[in-house]
């Protein structure tokens, strides 16, 4: 069997699609069908990072287990994920699904729509990178970095070091952020939610939605300080990482690194077995080649850049710095807590 891939907007896709490929795949490689003869996975993951991962494991079985790939094409591509597994909760298509981040992987935990896996790591993996429950698993994460024009600000003492000088008058237009209602900027201050307090939050993200200038995501942060549109900007190591790889004017600031600040906060790829999935054994076999050294490796060797989380990894990405990183402390299920109605407030509070 060979790795098949459904590229599809989450409002297009159907289960005649996925039943569709499915049965492509069992036809084109001559097999009988069997019950574990194939793991769907969902990835909120880019294909160009995922696909070749999941074909390796395709390879690995030696045909005894083939791959059903779903990669969305839509720009919310984590939250259509998320929304669609919960439409499909009494009836699951998906076994496994692959986030890119962890905020939504935490709603469907609350949901009760995963299944719990005795996921094969270490026990020094950090608390707040697997679930309490074993519902989901992280690795190969991202980090929230500060991204700076050196032409605009040469001098390093004038250079911000901390995510909340976003609200510092003396920054009033030269900064930039992403709107905090998708993806890991969502995740950020749902996290900073649950550290300061809701009131706390609120009060810092209104002096941000005044200060700063707010953008359409952390890709278009990036290029904004490229460009020198602004001097700096809040954003994610895989998006800073490609600007400075591409020779512009720019150096990466891990953020809030002295002992009486949070430090910096790293968000991971998620791995979760869905409940009731189709294949769960299948699942699970992959679930398990995928956590491993080797495979974040190969994502902190990938244009990402992805940070490994596993002490036995043996490459360190690129966009780490020579220095050791203090990461910030996370309870990300509390985080998630109350997730709709502190989504709506954002809304109303960056609606223009």
């Amino acid at each position: 069997m060979s790795l098949k891939t459904v590229c599809a907007s989450t409002a297009s896709f159907s289960a005649t699609q996925l039943v569709f490929a499915a049965a492509s795949v069992l036809l084109c490689s001559g097999c009988v069908p069997r019950s574990e003869s194939d793991v769907v996975v969902y990835s909120a993951l880019d294909e160009e990072f995922a696909s070749p991962i999941l074909a390796a494991f395709d390879r690995s079985t030696d045909n005894e287990i083939g791959v059903i790939g779903k990669f969305d094409i839509e720009s919310t591509k984590t939250v259509g994920l998320a929304n669609q597994l919960i439409s499909e909760a009494d009836a699951p298509r998906c076994d496994l699904f692959w986030n890119n981040e962890i905020m939504h992987t935490v709603r469907l935990q609350k949901l009760g729509i995963l299944e719990s896996h005795d996921w094969q790591v270490p026990a020094t993996w950090p608390q707040d990178m697997i679930a309490s429950d074993g519902t989901w698993c992280g690795f190969a994460a991202r980090a929230r970095v500060l991204l700076i024009n050196t032409d605009l600000l040469p001098n390093i003492d004038d250079r911000p070091t901390r995510v909340n000088e976003l609200a510092d008058p003396k920054w009033a237009q030269k900064c930039a952020m992403a709107r905090p209602l998708f993806g890991t900027t969502a995740t950020h201050f749902a996290v900073l939610r649950e550290i300061m307090g809701r009131d706390a939050a609120l009060e810092l993200l209104q002096q941000i939605h005044d200060n700063a200038v707010v953008l359409s995501g952390n890709k278009q942060v990036a290029q904004a300080v490229s460009s020198g549109k602004v001097a700096w900007g809040l954003t994610d190591t895989d998006d800073a990482i490609i600007e400075k790889d591409l020779g512009y004017p720019v150096e990466i600031i891990y953020p809030d690194q002295q002992p009486d600040q949070p430090g910096t906060l790293r968000i991971p790829n998620t791995l979760a077995v869905l409940k009731g999935s189709p294949h769960p054994i299948a699942a699970g076999k992959l679930a398990d080649f995928l956590m491993t050294p080797e495979i974040e490796d190969r994502l902190a060797m990938g244009r990402s850049s992805q940070l490994p989380i596993s002490k036995d990894s043996n490459f360190p990405p690129a966009v780490l710095p020579n220095e050791p990183v203090r990461w910030m402390r996370v309870d990300f299920e509390a985080a998630a807590d109350d997730w709709d109605a502190w989504a709506k407030t954002l809304a109303d509070l960056f609606a223009n």
